[in-house]
């Protein structure tokens, strides 16, 4: 292999040293704080096996490949031998044994040069140390219907997604299976996410930091999903209304960055298009969750929101949307954008962004790029708000119709202001 600068390794092996003191620093202080003697390692020792690690791969990489194994064995045999005596004594926790491992492979990793695996190792170690006691709780906390959802979800995405096709299938742009898969994924698991916020945070925060995290990925499926939570929990309607106002808060924020890491000077000219209704946004969110804040919370836990029939529905929905934009661009030319826009901006912010990403970097058809990014998100924005109407019930309806018009009033005034200057 070629070789590295001694100032590289000597970076190396420094990264692998403070992975390793970080660790022994966590489990000197926990033990400390149980009043126990540490039965493998304090600080010293977590610190030595980093750097132990850290020998043993730079002497694979100079050769001595028998001498790096030894080390690793001899590593291994003293990890056991503890394990061993502890557990005889009763103590059947390998919990630091596991961290001493872990240690010596993050100090490994740090010499071959994968320096940010080393550092996050190290990281994930003292994080799943130090937070043992949630953790735990977290897993006393989860119910039969909780795992059971958990679990079949994991085989929809694990085992049936791989076994899926690429694509893609028929005439343009075509039928791509695993996509679509992924889309009733995205649909279900939020679902799904928004569940088990609802349950660690609790109904009045629990809907809206779902919906939030839910924007980042798709604020049509947090109002889907949310509109017909409101249909079987009408109780609940004011927390799904502000998990809705706030995924399609974040959508134009989401939309402004994505654009900027793409084609700044895009981002530039769609910079009034998109602020305007981001602020009319965070405004009605302060004014939702303050009255929110100030009512009592007596609803009743939903159930689980694991369905995959509207789910499925959905991503229909999105491949149907790609076929019809396949047929008005050739139809209708170049004022067929803002129209392709508003139908891709429907359903799919991200495909909106990147497609008008990409016809922006032709610099005569920036402005019509820009303008169809304002004309995407406020369809996007007036979709949301005819499935809260028609899907919604009760409380959900007012809540999330007013928020949803405030941010289309705004999306329009943008586009408005901009067409009259």
């Amino acid at each position: 292999m070629p070789d590295v600068p001694l100032s590289e390794v000597a970076l190396r092996f420094a990264v692998a040293a403070l992975g390793g003191l970080a660790v022994g620093i966590e489990r000197q202080w926990s033990f400390k704080m149980r009043e126990r003697r540490p039965r493998l390692a304090g600080v010293r020792t977590f610190l030595l096996l980093s750097l132990l690690g850290a020998v043993a791969a730079r002497l694979q990489q100079t050769g001595f490949s028998a001498a790096a194994a030894g080390l690793a064995l001899g590593t291994a045999a003293l990890v056991a031998v503890s394990y061993a005596v502890s557990s005889r004594d009763g103590d059947v926790d390998a919990t630091t044994e596991v961290a001493a491992l872990l240690v010596f492979g993050a100090g490994a990793l740090a010499i071959f040069g994968a320096l940010a695996i080393a550092s996050a190792l190290s990281v994930v170690t003292v994080f799943v140390l130090l937070e043992k006691g949630r953790i735990h709780d977290l897993v006393y906390r989860i119910r039969t219907e909780e795992l059971s959802a958990g679990v079949r979800f994991a085989v929809l995405a694990v085992v049936v997604l791989p076994l899926l096709p690429v694509g893609p299938f028929g005439p343009d742009p075509g039928f791509r299976p695993r996509e679509i898969w992924s889309l009733v994924l995205l649909f279900s698991g939020l679902s799904f996410a928004s569940f088990i916020a609802l349950r660690v945070a609790g109904p009045a925060r629990g809907y809206g930091v779902a919906g939030l995290l839910g924007g980042l990925v798709s604020s049509t499926a947090v109002a889907l999903n949310f509109a017909r939570e409101s249909a079987a929990s009408p109780q609940l309607g004011r927390m799904l209304g502000l998990g809705v106002l706030a995924a399609s808060t974040i959508v134009y924020l989401r939309v402004l960055v994505v654009t900027a890491v793409l084609n700044a000077p895009l981002a530039l000219g769609a910079l009034p298009l998109l602020v305007v209704p981001l602020f009319v946004g965070l405004a009605a969110l302060l004014v939702s969750y303050r009255s929110l804040k100030a009512e009592a919370v007596t609803a009743a836990e939903p159930r689980n929101p694991l369905r995959l029939t509207s789910a499925i529905a959905m991503a229909i929905a999105f491949q149907a949307v790609l076929y019809l934009m396949a047929w008005v661009r050739p139809t209708f030319g170049a004022e067929g954008v803002l129209l392709s826009s508003a139908l891709v901006g429907l359903t799919d912010a991200d495909a909106l962004t990147f497609s008008m990403a990409t016809l922006g970097r032709d610099p005569a058809a920036l402005p019509v790029a820009a303008q169809a990014l304002g004309v995407g998100t406020l369809a996007n924005t007036l979709f949301k708000l005819a499935l809260a109407m028609f899907l919604g019930r009760g409380t959900f309806r007012i809540a999330a119709g007013l928020g949803l018009a405030a941010l289309a009033l705004g999306g329009a005034a943008a586009l408005v202001m901009q067409r009259l200057s």
